[in-house]
């Protein structure tokens, strides 16, 4: 069986969904809107909200994990 391109071949490229409203999945994942994260918009290395380095490390670490587990690029079971 042949893959379908979803390119029209345009120079400045392809977008999934055009608001953060729209749902999209991946490799028969029940799409999903746009996460949103507060953990993503505080800074890596400022400590202020979080404990430590290390814990602002393993939450945004955890965040993006789940955002692509949701649209289904990664999968979290064997």
């Amino acid at each position: 069986m042949t893959s379908r391109q979803l390119s029209d071949g345009n120079d400045d490229g392809q977008v999934l969904g055009q608001s953060a409203t729209d749902k999209i999945g991946l490799y028969g994942a029940t799409p999903v809107v746009q996460r949103s994260s507060t953990v993503l918009a505080s800074s890596l290395l400022s400590a202020s909200s979080y404990v430590s380095v290390a814990s602002n490390t393993a939450a945004i670490l955890l965040e993006i994990s789940s955002a692509l587990a949701a649209i289904g690029i990664i999968r979290t079971t064997a």
